[in-house]
């Protein structure tokens, strides 16, 4: 993650809490104890918080009153866009492939997962998403009949994400999930915030099978909380430059495998 990438997750983090301690920034970066320094001391020094022992605070409550902006403590949907976007393409092509006309699928929020909606512009499915960014396009730009989740909006990351057990998804039954993470590992799929982690949670109850979109940036360590077990995942798409050692315990775990090769065509492994 790039130096701008980890001052919005934690100006992210900064909006929810008053104090942010340099293990938060660590667990939600994946950089070093000595980067976050760094950062907390730019951040500093640009005026947007207050170095105190320990961590970054907030300023005074009259200062801060303008971020009422909600966010959630993981990269916006701005700078993930520009990431390794050829290779989220090609991933997002090989998903919709996998998709049958007249099928009901969820897609969660993410920008690999964004990338799905210029591939389903001529399909006939009914989609949940809590991705406003891709149910605009889909609403505008496809075939697809598309349902929304109730609850706030997280501009930054471009999701709509409630906090309540109960909402209308209760009601949801798809064949298939599709949804991206903050990263990928043996304990499973891991995101860094906790209210994103028990949507997509809440989400995985209403799918029968989960395909994960992962480019080989995922597979570096970031984030702290499992969304999920390897064991509930299905089917994992990925790029070519995905580690090998990585892949082959994906594999071991029982699950289905595909690298994305470029934009017009997959294999599966």
């Amino acid at each position: 993650m790039h130096e701008r990438e980890r001052w919005q997750v934690i100006k992210a983090l900064l909006r929810e809490r008053s104090l942010v301690r340099i293990a938060d920034a660590c667990r939600a970066t994946g950089a070093s104890e000595a980067s976050i320094r760094r950062d907390f001391a730019s951040l500093a020094g640009q005026g947007v918080a207050i170095r105190v022992h320990g961590g970054l605070e907030t300023l005074s409550d009259a200062t801060n009153a303008q971020g009422d902006v909600l966010s959630l403590a993981t990269r916006s949907f701005d700078v993930s866009q520009t990431l390794n976007i050829d290779a989220k393409r090609a991933i997002a092509k090989a998903a919709v492939a996998l998709c049958a006309d007249g099928e009901t699928i969820i897609i969660n929020g993410g920008t690999t997962t964004y990338q799905m909606g210029e591939y389903l512009r001529e399909r006939h499915l009914k989609v949940l998403t809590n991705s406003y960014p891709l149910a605009e396009v889909l609403i505008h730009k496809s075939k697809c009949r598309v349902a929304l989740p109730g609850g706030e909006v997280y501009r930054e990351q471009g999701m709509i994400v409630s906090p309540f057990e109960e909402d209308a998804i209760q009601h949801y039954s798809a064949t298939r999930m599709f949804m991206s993470a903050i990263s990928i590992g043996p304990l499973g799929v891991i995101e860094g915030d906790p209210l994103l982690a028990r949507a997509e949670s809440k989400l995985l109850k209403r799918a029968n099978k989960l395909t994960v979109l992962a480019d080989s940036s995922k597979f570096n360590q970031r984030g702290s909380l499992v969304v999920c077990p390897l064991s509930r995942i299905h089917t994992l798409i990925t790029d070519a430059d995905a580690p090998g050692a990585a892949l082959d315990m994906l594999r071991e775990q029982g699950i289905h495998v595909v690298v994305a090769t470029g934009a017009d065509a997959i294999a599966a492994a």
